[in-house]
């Protein structure tokens, strides 16, 4: 059997011709697996959605409880059959939730990685490479140029210039899903305890990941509080709240922003961030190399992000390797999922459920 028999690239999303269902579908489908809550992979109205459980929890939060017509969580390793094939999620690191999708039929064995990191994240389950004969890799930061510094470090410049500058306020534009909760835990793991001040829009996803039972030290939300409360604060928004008129509240603040593209230093300027913070929940140049070799692939598929040097890079180590150059999928998720206007499609009669 040929890899492509079993998934291939559709314009709905990677499609298994044999299990019929899609993984990260961009378009509404009957049967969708979906790797992590992020919108661009997360798309509401789907008939039938499998997913981690904390994934399943999330897109209800981000997309109201009606996002599918049915839902199914799977625990990492557990294994379910798909009209023959055998399906089993494995940890991404990427998020809370986020799971690489192992897909087998027949001996042939094809992983789909969704949005992956190997560093270090207090808030979510390691990356866990899977065996396996074709990988199918994200490429978000797939240029030898990006490479990631440690994440301990940034936040080390931040609470540096939260001393430098006590009267300001240091606002950190961080993705509210994910990225905003690990540098909760980043400036708690430095020995800053006091409280943390954040948009509304981060709250109840926050309180998820607390409940879930991770320390995210004092909480407070920005409204209600008095302005001399920020004095010296840090306080987390989406990096879209940063230029509207919320921002305006605080007096001479510090524009911060938690980010791989960071890195560059045109989009720092251009988005008139003061204090870039180069934290990224993608693996970076080193990160994506030591996960195809750890996988043991024959072939490499890059669905999206900087796809030809990474292919380049499997080519001449005697990989079999190809762009797919899927659309649909960002850099990064910022903004809630917004409901599908369409009515989910009939979930088909499957000989094993989704």
């Amino acid at each position: 059997m040929r890899p492509e028999d079993l998934l291939c690239p559709s314009p709905k999303g990677l499609y298994s011709p044999i299990g019929d269902f899609y993984v990260d579908p961009t378009r509404v489908v009957p049967r969708a697996i979906i790797t992590h809550a992020h919108s661009d992979h997360a798309r509401p109205g789907h008939a039938s959605v499998l997913a981690t459980r904390e994934t399943l929890d999330l897109m209800a939060i981000r997309s109201g409880p009606a996002f599918a017509g049915a839902t199914q969580a799977l625990a990492y390793g557990e294994t379910v059959e798909i009209n023959g094939v055998r399906v089993s999620l494995h940890p991404a690191g990427h998020v809370l939730g986020s799971a690489q999708v192992r897909i087998e039929k027949d001996g042939l064995v094809i992983v789909v990685s969704g949005d992956y990191k190997d560093a270090a994240d207090p808030t979510c389950p390691p990356l866990e490479p899977v065996r396996c004969h074709v990988f199918v890799s994200e490429a978000t930061f797939g240029l030898p140029v990006f490479r990631h510094p440690d994440a301990a470090g940034e936040t080390d410049k931040l609470l540096a210039s939260v001393r430098v500058f006590p009267e300001r306020t240091h606002i950190v534009g961080a993705y509210s899903l994910g990225k905003a909760q690990r540098m909760m835990a980043l400036i708690r793991a430095a020995g800053h305890d006091a409280p943390l001040y954040i948009h509304g829009a981060l709250a109840a996803i926050t309180d998820y990941y607390v409940a879930g039972g991770r320390d995210l030290g004092p909480i407070r939300p920005v409204k209600g509080a008095p302005k001399a409360a920020f004095a010296g604060a840090v306080v987390l928004a989406p990096p879209s709240s940063m230029t509207d008129l919320w921002a305006r509240r605080f007096s001479d603040p510090v524009a911060c922003f938690a980010s791989g593209w960071m890195r560059v230093r045109a989009r720092a300027r251009q988005r008139g961030v003061e204090l870039p913070l180069v934290v990224s929940d993608h693996a970076d140049w080193d990160g994506l190399t030591a996960t195809i070799r750890a996988t043991g692939c024959e072939e490499l598929w890059v669905t999206h992000g900087a796809e030809d040097a990474l292919v380049h890079w499997a080519t001449t180590r005697q990989l079999r390797a190809r762009p797919l150059h899927m659309v649909g999928y960002g850099e990064e998720d910022e903004e809630p999922a917004v409901p599908a206007p369409e009515a989910p499609p009939e979930v088909p009669a499957p000989e094993g459920e989704a």
